[in-house]
């Protein structure tokens, strides 16, 4: 089955954009180095806005995703530049409860059940599913992410927008793998920790 991957760049407090909610990408507190770019092109150049790829020549169908899931706010981001689909290479949703529409045919708008929408995502053949963002449709989605990939930055900023903004819900990953870039970013890997089998319980015995 096809797994959710929340795939993401975060400074070391937890936060995925500054509080004025736009593009990260480039700024102080979110650098994209040459190393970062490198590991990038080498890893997931699926994730790399069209643009990009044509900038770089990159024609790679990438080895991960072919399908990209992003909130209201994430995809306003590229509306705001005049980009209507950052991603024509991938097939794109986007989760909003208050848009009426897009201006592409190309991309998707989820205005239903997210759980529900992903779940049957995840029942189709295909690559891995790559949740972009922001953290309110992470939150939501929280139930059916099976992985983290976490760019994270070495900066501290206080406020933002959490790299999962809602109410507390606890659920426990484990890391599976940590790459050091030599700009800082660390890239690191966490799995979703697999629930206890209730046939493996012990149960204590009398009087413990």
């Amino acid at each position: 089955m096809r797994r959710l991957v929340y795939y993401v760049a975060t400074t070391i407090d937890g936060f995925i954009a500054e509080p004025d909610r736009g593009d990260p990408t480039g700024r102080a507190s979110f650098p994209v180095t040459d190393d970062v770019v490198r590991f990038i092109v080498e890893t997931y150049p699926e994730t790399l806005p069209a643009a990009v790829r044509a900038a770089l020549g990159i024609d790679d169908p990438g080895r991960s995703f072919d399908t990209v899931l992003e909130g209201r706010g994430s995809y306003e981001v590229g509306l705001a530049a005049g980009v209507t689909d950052a991603y024509p290479h991938l097939r794109h949703l986007v989760f909003s409860s208050t848009l009426s529409g897009t201006p592409d045919p190309a991309v998707e708008l989820v205005v239903g059940d997210a759980v529900e929408r992903v779940r049957e995502l995840k029942r189709e053949p295909g690559l891995d599913l790559w949740l972009v963002g922001g953290g309110g449709l992470a939150h939501s989605l929280l139930p059916e992410i099976d992985r983290l990939v976490l760019k994270v930055t070495p900066a501290v900023i206080g406020a933002g927008v959490p790299l999962f903004d809602g109410p507390f819900t606890p659920h426990s990953f484990h890391p599976t793998e940590e790459i050091r870039l030599p700009g800082g970013v660390r890239v690191v890997t966490y799995d979703r920790q697999a629930a206890a089998d209730p046939a493996e319980t012990v149960e204590p015995a009398a009087g413990e």
